[in-house]
C-alpha cells in the first residue's frame, strides 16, 4: 500500500500530532520495509492561502490562465495526485482553539475540486470522487474533548472528507497534553497503542486479501 502522511503542526518535532504520525509510519515500515510512505508538512511549508485569486485560478479555462494562475493550479493537481495515488492516507492534526489549524483548511480548500475531487449527480446530489482510501486521522489536544459538544473538530473533518469519498476515516486522539506530564504520556500512550491494533487488523486484512 503506499501510504501518505500529511503533517499540520506548527511544532515541528516537539508536535503531538507528528509523534503519532512518526509512530504510525514506523509501525509500517516494520510491517513492510520496502512501503512507499510519502510525508508533506505543510506546517513547515505551508500552503498558500486560499484567497480570491485562487478561487479565480481555479475557475479559469486552462488556455485563458496567467502565468501566476497556472502555478495554482499546479500545487492544487499536485495535492490532489498525492492523494489519488496513495491507498492509505494519514492526516497529523493538532486542535488550535477548538478546530483545525489554518494551513490544514487551506489544504482541504485546495483539495476540494469540483469534477475533479467531487461531482454532483443530475439529481444535485454531491459525489465524493476520492474513493477506496483507508484514512487515520490522528489529533492531538491540550484538554480532553472526545465524544462531547467540544469537539467540533472532528464533525467538521468527517462531513469534509466524506464528501470528497473517504468514508473509511478513523480518528485518533491523544488528549490531555496540556493537563500534566502524567496526563500527556497517557494520552500519547493510549494513542499509539490504538494505532498498533488498527495497523495490525489491516495488515492482517491485505494478508488474507
Amino acid at each position: 500500500m503506499k501510504t501518505l502522511v500529511i503533517l499540520s503542526s506548527i511544532l515541528g518535532d516537539r508536535s503531538n500530532s507528528k509523534q503519532l504520525a512518526d509512530h504510525l509510519i514506523a509501525r509500517v515500515k516494520n510491517a513492510n520495509p520496502a512501503a512507499s510512505v510519502k510525508v508533506r508538512d505543510i506546517g513547515a511549508q505551508p500552503i498558500p492561502y486560499f484567497d480570491g485569486n485562487t478561487a479565480g485560478a481555479l475557475f479559469t479555462p486552462a488556455d485563458a490562465r496567467s502565468v501566476e494562475q497556472q502555478r495554482i493550479v499546479e500545487l492544487s493537481d499536485t495535492l490532489v495526485a498525492e492523494v489519488m495515488e496513495a491507498d492509505r492516507i494519514v492526516f497529523a492534526v493538532p486542535v488550535y482553539n477548538f478546530n483545525l489549524p489554518a494551513q490544514f483548511k487551506s489544504y482541504l480548500d485546495y483539495l476540494a475540486r469540483a469534477g475533479v475531487t467531487f461531482r454532483y449527480t443530475p439529481e444535485g446530489v454531491p459525489e465524493g470522487l476520492v474513493k477506496g482510501k483507508q484514512v487515520f486521522v490522528l489529533t492531538a489536544r491540550g484538554g480532553k474533548a472526545e465524544g462531547t459538544p467540544s469537539d467540533t473538530m472532528t464533525p467538521y473533518l468527517r462531513q469534509m472528507l466524506s464528501f470528497l469519498g473517504m468514508n473509511d476515516v478513523t480518528f485518533i486522539a491523544a488528549e490531555g497534553m496540556a493537563m500534566g506530564e502524567v496526563a500527556a504520556l497517557e494520552g500519547v500512550t493510549l494513542a499509539k497503542q490504538r494505532i498498533d491494533a488498527l495497523l495490525l487488523d489491516a495488515v492482517e486484512a491485505d494478508l488474507a486479501a
